[in-house]
């Protein structure tokens, strides 16, 4: 702990566990966390679930879990060179997908759009759900209990209603003040895999092009520079070595725009970073503007292109169908989800199913979806 910088996330000072436990014999505790995370089912599933491709659509697309540990890999190079937390910082980075639902986010709409009348649903407050009740391992209490610093990180966002229902976990939300630095580096972190990789898969599946590409900044810079180097490079690893000089610049100027604010700022503890007022994690104008900017062209040519729309609607058809089933004959589902479904109230009802519906995989919707259809 003392090649930490005063500002990072620290265990001995950290606001511990739901449930008190014996401390690890081997580990920090945050790498405790990060290896409850790791050998947690939710995280297993991941693999089979849509990041933008759906799972059947090829075998090299990423999904969520590659996308996890892509995040993973950015934050930990920030943490590091901040002087932050690594092992907390790759424990949100591991998790903050964990309540993700089939399908990506037109699972994520569809199923809000369905529990619209009974609170609606929103992945982070999912993941967190994931976390703190539904991963059923220990024998002592539910969930994984996971850290105050870890739990602080996966939920990135919170509504005031949700916010007050959470506790001391939600107050920031209440009070508008920041989470820890790990944390804000994993959002970041989230934003640049992202954006990297879908121009990766984008390509892959021929629904954006090179030319395309080259009217983005962050891009065509090094698409220029690249060519000037190897001109006679194929378009396999020319678009590869691309965008791991865009993932360079990105995080290269991440790491020293987020120095000059916390200079600027001088927080001498991690409570001063989440009463600093704003956010000291971020990217220099000039280059966040690129970011943005390449983020704008993959939504209207990629998540918008119709070959992507056509496959939208028919998750979002296979969704409604299996939560409307669902609610109207909650013996449908394994018999701990349907006991618990027929105990509350209807939104305690859809809140169960929602739980059963989000921790599926791809190919495991589609045959529950199958199976419905011919009873």
């Amino acid at each position: 702990m003392a090649d930490l910088a005063p500002y990072a996330a620290n265990e001995e000072n950290s606001r511990g566990r739901l449930y008190e436990e014996p401390a690890a014999r081997y580990r920090g505790e945050y790498q405790r966390d990060r290896d409850r995370i790791i050998h947690c089912t939710a995280f297993r599933r991941l693999v089979y679930k849509t990041q933008v491709f759906v799972n059947h659509e090829g075998d090299l697309y990423r999904t969520r879990l590659t996308h996890s540990i892509e995040v993973a890999q950015i934050a930990r190079t920030v943490a590091v060179a901040l002087d932050l937390s690594e092992p907390l910082t790759e424990a949100i980075s591991l998790a903050h997908d964990l309540g993700h639902t089939p399908f990506g986010h037109a699972g994520q709409d569809t199923l809000n759009e369905c529990m619209r009348d009974y609170g609606g649903f929103e992945h982070n407050m999912q993941s967190l759900r994931v976390v703190d009740r539904l991963e059923a391992k220990y024998a002592d209490f539910p969930g994984l209990n996971l850290m105050f610093e870890t739990r602080e990180g996966i939920l990135k966002h919170c509504s005031a209603k949700n916010a007050r229902e959470l506790g001391e976990l939600g107050e920031r939300f209440l009070h508008r003040t920041q989470p820890g630095l790990e944390a804000q580096v994993t959002d970041l972190a989230d934003a640049i895999a992202y954006n990297n990789h879908d121009v990766d898969d984008g390509f892959r599946a021929g629904l954006i092009s090179l030319e395309q590409l080259r009217t983005q900044s962050l891009f065509g810079d090094q698409y220029d520079a690249v060519r000037a180097l190897h001109p006679d490079l194929e378009d396999r690893r020319l678009i590869y070595e691309i965008i791991r000089r865009m993932i360079d610049r990105v995080v290269s100027d991440l790491i020293e725009q987020t120095r000059r604010n916390i200079e600027a700022e001088a927080p001498d503890s991690i409570d001063a970073v989440r009463g600093a007022g704003r956010r000291l994690v971020e990217m220099s104008p000039e280059v966040y503007e690129q970011h943005v900017s390449l983020k704008r062209f993959l939504m209207k040519h990629l998540y918008q292109h119709e070959k992507k729309l056509e496959m939208t609607a028919r998750v979002q058809a296979i969704l409604e169908d299996l939560f409307a089933s669902f609610m109207g004959e909650t013996s449908l589902m394994p018999a701990e989800f349907a006991n618990a479904a027929e105990e509350g109230d209807e939104t305690a009802r859809a809140r169960v199913v929602a739980d059963y519906i989000a921790g599926m995989t791809d190919r495991f919707a589609m045959s529950e979806h199958t199976r419905i259809r011919a009873t």
